[in-house]
């Protein structure tokens, strides 16, 4: 028997919203041997979303998994994001439509969707714990816990509100471990002292360390020139203790058989490794970005609405790991509801009560000339 929630289970999994795509539609044949490939290597946790690709991840999860694979040869997660719902009805219907989609029949795992600034009280407002709860007791949901980007602080408040959370999804990975903002660490201990298990996204930091330069993968690469880069990010991860799994976003054949290949019979980071990986993090850690404290003060009277803190975490991104990609999927996170980089009019009203005293004009352009073209 289990010693915690998810101890058996293989710990990489599946994440499904990076998918193939074949113009505007998800690559279904190549997702489904991707999907047989990831299966026959031994592992069986796949994790989707309601709002992932407008619903056709999960429509995908339907058609490379449920309708070819055993039910009880896999376990399926998804989420639901009440913050994007307009009102009780539409969230509680997120569940159902879910259902529908994948025809899974039941969640093995399943999330309140991303809590966090803004969106966490959505789920109180509308009654989204008691509600996922009667569905636990119909037998729909087999686990029910919730993901969240937010400080660590606000983790244990809602592992005390809400002790019923049977584990957490939360943002991990070695760039972010000591980060002041994404608080991975912190969050981790949180859970860990509320005793709950952790699943763990972003362990590559949306691929940013899966391509790194040259001067970072130096002590990786001198020190195990057959690993890849996003192999060192994964098993980090993975080397924690107290999780069901790490999610891995796959997007290539390629990536499932890395993936499965140096997860298959994974082995903890050795002292050593943990000092190459130190040493590739001081190097990313050395070069310049843009010093912002995401304190907010600039967003207060902006007339266009920008996010600039979110603009300028996706433009450092950029700077940091030179891969374009992560950096504009951070950035249009950030900006899906506010100004973009280039709606900014010069006004120079951020300017004048930035503490770090950030040519926030000048750099808004910069950024703009990499994330808007």
């Amino acid at each position: 028997m289990d010693k915690y929630l998810g101890e058996s289970i293989p710990k990489l999994g599946f994440g499904l919203m990076r998918l193939p795509m074949l113009g505007s539609e998800i690559d279904i044949e190549q997702v489904k041997e991707m999907v047989d490939l990831f299966l026959e290597a031994g592992f069986n946790y796949f994790d989707t979303a309601y709002g992932y690709n407008e619903g056709a991840s999960e429509r995908a999860a339907k058609l490379a998994l449920v309708d070819r694979h055993p039910r009880d040869s896999f376990f399926l997660a998804t989420k639901l994001p009440a913050w994007m719902a307009k009102d009780k009805a539409d969230a509680e219907q997120m569940f159902y439509t879910s259902l529908e989609r994948t025809g899974a029949g039941y969640f093995d795992f399943y999330l309140l969707h991303n809590l966090g600034p803004g969106r966490t009280q959505k789920f109180d407002e509308y009654g989204i714990w008691d509600f996922l709860r009667r569905r636990k007791e119909e037998g729909l949901i087999r686990h029910l816990g919730f993901s969240m980007h937010d400080s660590a602080e606000a983790l244990d408040e809602i592992l005390t509100a809400h002790p019923e959370a049977e584990f957490v999804q939360l943002q991990i990975n070695y760039a972010d471990w000591e980060d002041p903002r994404v608080q991975s660490r912190k969050c981790y201990e949180v859970a860990r002292k509320h005793g709950k298990p952790v699943i763990i996204m972003e362990p590559v930091k949306g691929g940013s360390l899966s391509i790194l330069p040259p001067e970072a993968t130096a002590p990786l690469k001198a020190l195990r020139p057959e690993m890849s880069e996003a192999s060192w990010a994964v098993r980090y991860a993975a080397s924690l203790e107290g999780l069901v799994t790490v999610l891995s976003g796959m997007s290539t054949v390629e990536q499932v058989k890395d993936n499965t290949g140096f997860m298959k019979n994974f082995e903890p980071l050795r002292d050593d490794e943990r000092t190459a990986l130190a040493e590739t993090l001081g190097y990313l850690r050395s070069l310049p970005t843009v010093p912002c404290t995401a304190c907010g003060y600039c967003t207060k009277g902006c007339p266009q609405k920008i996010n600039i803190p979110g603009v300028f975490e996706a433009y450092n991104l950029y700077k940091v790991y030179g891969n374009v990609t992560p950096a504009k999927n951070s950035y249009g996170f950030a900006t899906r509801r506010r100004g973009k980089a280039a709606d900014c009019i010069g006004c120079s009203a951020c300017e004048k009560v930035c503490p770090q005293r950030i040519a926030i004009i000048d750099e808004l352009k910069n950024a703009s000339a990499v994330l808007d073209s």
